[in-house]
């Protein structure tokens, strides 16, 4: 009984980990490449590789079950090192630096008050 929930929990593990280097990669490649200049990050370019690479990664650690299980589960953490650290300093730090619009949707400017 105890093995059955052991694999789950793994393959959960895992696919939380692959969404989250997905996401990551995602992100990274919706910003302009200025940003990460302008926020004194790395390059887009950098980020794009290294968060391509853990997300191949993290993809090829997923248990045979939906995955092939080819890498061991040390690399599927640095995956998701890779992906945390791109979520929680470099996202925020380019953020004022990548958005689109005045922030109300492209309405233009108000008449007047209330």
């Amino acid at each position: 009984m105890f093995g059955n929930v052991q694999v789950v929990l793994f393959l959960l593990f895992t696919l939380v980990i692959l969404v989250l280097a997905v996401w990551a990669l995602v992100d990274a490649l919706r910003r302009p490449a200025s940003a990460y200049v302008a926020a004194g990050k790395q390059t887009k370019q950098i980020w794009s590789i290294i968060l391509g690479i853990a997300t191949a990664v993290a993809f090829f650690s997923v248990p045979p079950p939906l995955g092939l299980g080819a890498f061991p589960t040390f690399l599927a953490l640095l995956s998701a090192v890779a992906a945390i650290v791109y979520l929680v300093d470099v996202r925020p730090a380019i953020a004022p630096h990548s958005r689109r619009g005045g922030g109300r949707g492209g309405q233009g400017p108000t008449r007047g008050g209330w």
